[in-house]
């Protein structure tokens, strides 16, 4: 079932990842967040004494969706490094509703807890391809149509424990067969093959290759390419930052600077999978020490192709999912720096 649809401009965060010379290096990363965000200086003035800010970023067009945002923290990058680490502390941060790791290898285990919400169990049993309310590649949806008796008691239980085999079955595709694994979703009237549209997105980050070349073959070449610098490991969640709860599997990326120059840490996290919305997505955190104070800068883009974001109804929905988004994103960050400030100070 579960098969895999970041789009971003992602220039924009990676030239802050650009060796710092001793003539710029005391004016960054404002002069950053002024030439190549856009914000204003009232904005940037609100990240240098602690506030959140979100922005959304002009796309290319209206299916994708780029949103950044940052925040200072009076603590250590590696202390952020930690909370990203902690699923329990996760589950606490605002939209999401569940969220677990999986094991190595992955169990089916792993997925206990997940469920689908009774509505998409209800649009599972009219799912054809073409139109689903569900993203699926055909082989899923026949699955579904061929292996469940939606007559029979207990009906959403069986709909439950195929999601999850099959939930589990993609994501070992995945670990063995990485991008061309990851399937073509047939659920709206034009087919989408996942590793050819992250492929397409991805070479447009022209930056990427330039500042974190190990990561950027990473993304692409998994699980073919390795780096002592890299590590990675995978979750699924439930998340509520769009108009209904997404199912989500994704793979989740650290990379540890490998010299004084690089940033401190940079987590990258790969959909591999979205129930609803995302036909690909990659959230990018960078952890960029501040040159002239104690503490860091938690940097974030958020990016993603959208599906039904086009056309009058699109434009609709696409306003109040942007909206959301930036808000949420606004929201995640106050709470992490408050977070990791309360542990810095408690233990000073």
């Amino acid at each position: 079932m579960i098969r895999t649809r970041f789009c971003i401009t992602l220039a924009v965060v990676l030239l802050l990842m650009a060796p710092v010379t001793e003539a710029d290096g005391p004016d960054e990363p404002y002069r950053f967040f002024r030439e190549f965000v856009g914000l204003r200086e009232d904005q940037i003035g609100a990240i240098r004494s602690g506030e959140a800010v979100a922005k959304v970023v002009e796309s290319r067009t209206p299916d994708e969706v780029f949103v950044f945002g940052a925040v200072y923290v009076k603590a250590s990058p590696e202390s952020y490094l930690e909370l990203a680490s902690d699923v329990d502390a996760l589950r606490k941060l605002p939209g999401y509703l569940a969220i677990q790791s999986f094991r190595d290898p992955p169990q089916l285990s792993d997925l206990d807890g997940f469920t689908l919400e009774h509505q998409d169990i209800q649009e599972l049993k009219t799912c054809k391809v073409g139109h689903c309310e569900v993203q699926l590649p055909t082989e899923a949806m026949e699955e579904f149509k061929q292996s469940i008796d939606w007559s029979a008691r207990g009906v959403d239980d069986r709909v439950n424990q195929l999601a999850r085999r099959m939930a589990l079955q993609a994501l070992l595709d995945y670990m063995h067969g990485g991008n061309t694994a990851l399937g073509v979703y047939r659920d709206k009237s034009h087919p989408a093959a996942v590793a050819e549209t992250f492929a397409s997105l991805i070479t447009r980050l022209s930056a990427l290759p330039v500042y974190l070349p190990e990561l950027n073959e990473y993304l692409l070449e998994y699980p073919k390419a390795n780096s002592d610098h890299l590590q990675t490991g995978f979750y699924w969640e439930e998340v509520n930052f769009g108009l209904k709860p997404t199912f989500r599997i994704v793979q989740r990326i650290v990379y540890r600077g490998a010299s004084p120059t690089d940033p401190a840490y940079a987590v990258a996290e790969k959909q591999l999978y979205a129930s609803h919305y995302f036909e690909t997505a990659l959230d990018l955190t960078v952890c960029v020490k501040d040159a002239q104070r104690p503490g860091f800068y938690i940097i974030t883009v958020k990016g993603s192709k959208q599906a039904g974001l086009t056309g009058l109804k699109g434009s609709i929905v696409r306003k109040v999912a942007v909206d959301k988004a930036r808000s949420s994103l606004e929201r995640v960050l106050l709470t992490i720096k408050q977070r990791l400030e309360s542990e810095h100070t408690e233990g000073d």
